[in-house]
């Protein structure tokens, strides 16, 4: 028997883009059977590149991140009898999710107040971009909209003179279905103690403002915020990121600043500066924070990045590379944290490498893959 923590655990997947198939892609790394309700034209994510003007790119890594594993059925729900053949499949499910906004599902049948009536023990994640209440309920969002802009994190995440840049595709879409698997998996434990399922819901909007949720609690609390600040204008220098020679750059760590900032002296081999009275203490060194930075910028500018994080280390500074993508894959800490898995491939593919999902269990490894195919299998559970 497998020991795969959601073995025998049936999942209906009724998603599109990102959102709702990254929940279920979780779900099918951990060991669930998840079927994949597509239109006849496919999940739109199997076209993204070519949304994006590239055609001919082999393979799709934003589309096989978050369905590998899974079965894929082609349904037309538009079709009574492809419409009955889905509530068929929901009948026998653990879980539905479904990131299809709420008043498609409710033309269809599929709301969530009608399956789980029909269905009791059934969970019903869903993903939204706004919630399921207010004005907006069936606006489009996607990450960049809801989670990104409306949310604040944007106009948070830079200074206030600045128009932020887009977020990273797929990093809210991410987030924010990592926080609904984590609701799907409590309500799937509270089901074992009552019998009964429930609806589970999150929003990318609601997502993105907790990941703030600092900034927002001083401000409900307080009425204020403190700004986000420019690099050489930030007030804490100790916890900066510095370049080297060489181009390459770290970011200290020095959150306790006081306590830090001894070793990060020797380390650099700077204590003269620990004499120096706008330095003296943290308050003075966060309060001339661009006098000091203005210093360590030129200081650090003067070795490569070997030499200062050699000492660092030595020292007992703490501190972190600044890597660029192709830097993290290389990073030995990076690999030996299993952040990337060898995918099964489909007949005739060639071997390749892809991200994990974040969550590991002992005892198991999942098989990563392979990507279904359009329509690959057949709409019924074995």
């Amino acid at each position: 028997m497998s020991n795969a923590p959601l073995h025998g655990v049936k999942v209906v997947e009724l998603g599109v883009w990102v959102a709702g198939p990254a929940v279920t892609g979780l779900f099918a790394d951990w060991g669930a059977d998840v079927l994949k309700v597509e239109p006849p034209a496919g999940d739109p994510q199997r076209a993204v590149f070519g949304a994006l003007g590239v055609a001919d790119q082999v393979g799709v890594p934003p589309f096989e991140i978050d369905n590998r594993g899974k079965r894929s059925v082609v349904l037309d729900l538009r079709s009574d009898d492809d419409l009955a053949t889905m509530m068929s499949l929901i009948s026998e499910a653990d879980i539905f999710v479904t990131n299809v906004r709420p008043a498609g599902l409710q033309r269809l049948g599929l709301d969530a107040e009608t399956l789980t009536k029909k269905f009791p023990r059934l969970i019903y994640g869903i993903i939204t971009g706004y919630g399921l209440e207010g004005p907006d309920v069936d606006k489009a969002g996607y990450d960049i909209g809801a989670f990104w802009a409306r949310s604040g994190l944007a106009h948070t995440t830079v200074a206030p003179d600045e128009m932020p840049p887009a977020i990273r595709s797929g990093q809210g879409d991410h987030t924010t279905g990592m926080s609904l698997a984590s609701g799907v998996m409590a309500a799937l434990f509270d089901r074992e103690r009552t019998g009964k399922g429930r609806i589970v819901s999150t929003s990318l909007l609601r997502t993105g403002i907790y990941t703030i949720g600092w900034d927002f609690g001083v401000y409900l609390r307080f009425g204020k915020r403190q700004s986000t600040r420019p690099r050489h204008r930030n007030p804490a220098p100790q916890v900066n990121c510095y370049r080297c020679a060489d181009g390459r750059a770290f970011w200290l760590l020095g959150l306790e600043g006081d306590r830090h900032w001894p070793g990060l002296l020797t380390a650099i081999d700077r204590t003269d500066l620990a004499a120096v009275e706008n330095f003296k203490n943290a308050r003075a060194r966060a309060i001339n924070t661009e006098e000091l930075i203005t210093v360590l910028d030129a200081h650090f500018a003067t070795q490569d990045y070997a030499h200062w994080t050699s000492r660092f280390d030595k020292e007992e500074v703490w501190w972190a590379p600044l890597n660029s993508i192709p830097e993290a894959i290389n990073d030995p800490q990076v690999i030996a944290s299993g952040a990337f898995i060898n995918m099964t491939p489909q007949p005739g593919e060639a071997p390749y490498r892809a991200v994990n999902s974040p969550v590991d269990f002992d005892g198991y490894t999942p098989t990563y893959g392979p990507v279904p195919n359009l329509g690959e299998h057949t709409p019924k559970w074995d």
